[in-house]
């Protein structure tokens, strides 16, 4: 018997069915690459080009992810509902929003020299409109579902949970990047105060969040292999924080009145400095967690992509506060914290690139193995007849 071969359209439509909101994370994380490098102190204008490249490529990527997750909501519904009600991936439409940021601050910073400022300034609006839109709806959503829809113990706590959270913070980082390009007065006022209370609102909503990802790893025991890198995604709000109140200090001379315009800058000292302390310790507590993961067998995951766009904040908290202090050990930090953010790119990126060729990424999960029946006095019996 001959088997029918599924059309072309069937056999591409099952290739997205398991093409999860996980995947917006490769965007993030190599628009990061470009944003974090342009943001270097020091004579690195050298390296524009490259920056620039690695914003086009992620560009590209949010559009061909665009394409392929409006293709798995037409075709696969009822897996995109059971994301949705599961709590270990809902989270990560979290990271919808935060790639439409992440490629839309870029746009200015990297990508202006390529595109022209006007464009540039189209894109950015358009898509920290979206990205801002969806991160808020997704900050309320997700954690709405958690509550009257998913079923969670305490020991199930993992720092996926961040994400819906932390979306709003990276709109308060990416905001006052356009702020010089509207109209003097209210609007520009607006817009800078209405990312300092993105700021407030995704800080708070962190710290209610991340105590439970503590206590769950001191009570439980360490995470998953798999799932051990998402332990460095509590760097993305730490470093996220401070890169945002950096910016908003940069953009309140005046179009804040004084004296909230320096107020702004001193704030960034007594916030940032304390906070990116904090997640240099949590970068070393992370990091021991997985080498422990890797010495015990931790294979690649779309987890490694936790690599990058946490490390990458953290890149521009440090330049924030290199600007600000005029300190060379923020300007050593920064450069540090950008060579550790490339390693971790190409190794998220080559085990993703080997996972599409190989089809393993996008298979869908094995089944378990049926256990044979156990044997009883009739099958026995009748086998020796």
């Amino acid at each position: 018997m001959v088997t029918a071969v599924p059309p072309l359209s069937l056999r591409r439509a099952a290739s997205v069915r398991h093409l999860g909101p996980n995947w917006y994370a490769s965007v993030m994380g190599t628009a990061v690459v470009g944003s974090a490098g342009i943001a270097l102190p020091g004579p690195v204008h050298a390296l524009n080009g490259v920056f620039a490249a690695f914003w086009a490529l992620s560009l590209l990527m949010l559009a061909a992810l665009l394409c392929g997750r409006a293709r798995h909501w037409a075709r696969h519904r009822d897996q995109a509902r059971a994301d949705l009600l599961n709590p270990g991936a809902a989270p990560f439409y979290g990271c919808l929003a935060m790639a439409l940021l992440a490629v839309g601050g870029g746009a200015l910073t990297t990508g202006q020299g390529v595109i022209g400022t006007p464009a540039a300034v189209a894109l950015d609006s358009v898509l920290f409109t979206l990205g801002t839109a969806v991160g808020l709806a997704s900050a309320v959503a997700v954690p709405y579902l958690m509550a009257v829809r998913h079923r969670v113990e305490p020991g199930q706590a993992s720092p996926v949970w961040l994400l819906p959270l932390v979306a709003p913070m990276v709109s308060a980082a990416v905001g006052p990047l356009l702020v010089p390009h509207l109209p003097p007065g209210q609007p520009r006022e607006s817009l800078l105060l209405a990312c300092l209370a993105l700021f407030g609102l995704s800080l708070l909503a962190v710290l209610l969040m991340l105590p439970l990802v503590f206590a769950r790893l001191i009570t439980s025991g360490p995470l998953p292999l798999a799932l051990t890198p998402a332990l460095l995604l509590v760097l993305g709000p730490l470093g996220q924080s401070t890169t945002a109140v950096g910016l908003v200090a940069d953009a309140a001379p005046g179009v804040v009145p004084a004296p909230y315009d320096r107020g702004l800058a001193v704030f960034v000292l007594l916030y940032g400095v304390p906070v990116m302390g904090f997640a240099l310790l949590w970068l070393a507590f992370a990091t021991v967690h997985v080498v422990r993961a890797r010495r015990h067998g931790m294979g690649f995951a779309m987890t490694w992509w936790a690599f990058t766009f946490p490390v990458g904040t953290c890149v521009t908290g440090a330049a924030a506060l290199a600007r600000h202090t005029g300190l060379v050990m923020y300007d050593v930090l920064a450069f540090v914290l950008y060579g550790a953010l490339f390693a971790g790119w190409l190794a998220a990126a080559s085990g993703t690139v080997r996972g599409l060729l190989s089809g393993e990424l996008l298979a869908g999960p094995r089944p378990a193995p049926v256990a044979p029946a156990p044997a009883t006095a009739r099958t026995r019996s009748g086998a020796v007849r």
